[in-house]
């Protein structure tokens, strides 16, 4: 699953994933199969397929992040800010009651004006 804040993970994180990927470049140039590398990186046999695939066509830089996928958010600062304030206040507040608990609701903004 792809998140649009770069997969949900803080900066320190994501550095870190990026470390396991060119270590997994590095043993792939060592001749260590992706199933090995994966087992001892602790990662999943297809990422490190995946990665092995990527050293293979374009070397040791490959495997490394190409930034978050998908599309770019396409609300301004201003909206972003909005909708988080919005979600942060919850569902009562935008007129969504207890009755309605039980029925799974989505609060989807469709402009930045504040709601009805």
């Amino acid at each position: 699953m792809r998140y649009a804040d770069g997969g949900g993970l803080t900066a320190k994180a994501r550095q870190r994933r990026e470390t396991v990927r060119l270590e997994a470049a590095a043993l792939f140039d060592e001749g260590v199969p992706p199933r090995e590398a994966a087992r001892r990186l602790r990662v999943t046999a297809k990422s490190a397929c995946q990665w092995h695939q990527a050293w293979r066509e374009d070397g040791v830089g490959a495997p490394a992040s190409r930034g978050p996928g998908g599309q770019r958010c396409k609300l301004s600062a201003r909206c972003q800010k909005k909708l988080a304030a919005y979600l942060e206040q919850g569902p009562a507040v935008h007129g969504r009651h207890q009755a309605l608990s039980g029925h799974c609701r989505t609060f989807v903004p469709t402009a930045c004006a504040a709601p009805a």
